[in-house]
């Protein structure tokens, strides 16, 4: 605990008076005691976060259904962080050089994207909750950029995607528009 000693005056000379000096000593150990089991009750106390799970759903074979062009989105996802997508039919896309490339980008990429089709969906007056997004990777596309998508999926609260082969179109294009050495130039309209 608290030990407080006291010194008498070396010399006691005549006159003079000398004040009595107080040697103060505080023991610590029960405050880092105190600081050590407040550690260990937080860490006990706390939950351990857990990884967070995506769901993912993945169609049965079968008949296809049916989506309107109006509601829907596909990605193309390609190596080295490419990605193009479509509104709408493959082959009308591909036909009328609709095909549009984009990236992961944070501000321009494929959140961006999402939201312009959700707004789209807004102005006509529908849910945009009844957006459905195609995800098509390709034969060599990497399990990060499936991941980004999915993640893109949550952040801009899509309920409606699914993960689906490239058709036989979207894979000549892709061989077409990767293995073309000429620079990509696409164009909104």
């Amino acid at each position: 605990m608290t030990d407080i000693n006291f010194t008498e005056p070396l010399c006691n000379k005549a006159g003079v008076r000398r004040m009595k000096k107080a040697n103060l000593r505080i023991d610590m150990t029960p405050m880092v005691d105190l600081g050590f089991l407040l550690i260990s009750f937080f860490i006990f106390t706390t939950e351990i976060s857990k990884p967070a799970i995506t769901n993912l759903y993945i169609p049965h074979a079968g008949d296809s259904t049916r989506i309107a062009d109006s509601k829907s989105l596909t990605f193309l996802l390609y190596n080295n962080d490419k990605v193009f997508y479509y509104y709408g039919n493959t082959e009308a896309a591909i036909h009328n050089k609709q095909i549009l490339q984009t990236s992961y980008s944070e501000i321009m990429g494929l959140g961006n994207i999402i939201r312009q089709k959700q707004i789209e969906l807004e102005k006509r007056k529908v849910d945009k909750k009844e957006l459905v997004i195609l995800i098509k990777p390709g034969n060599e596309y990497s399990y990060k950029n499936i991941v980004n998508t999915l993640d893109e999926m949550l952040i801009n609260e899509v309920t409606r995607y699914s993960i689906v082969d490239v058709g036989r179109d979207e894979e000549s294009f892709l061989k077409g528009m990767i293995g073309n050495h000429s620079p990509i130039i696409f164009f909104r309209s």
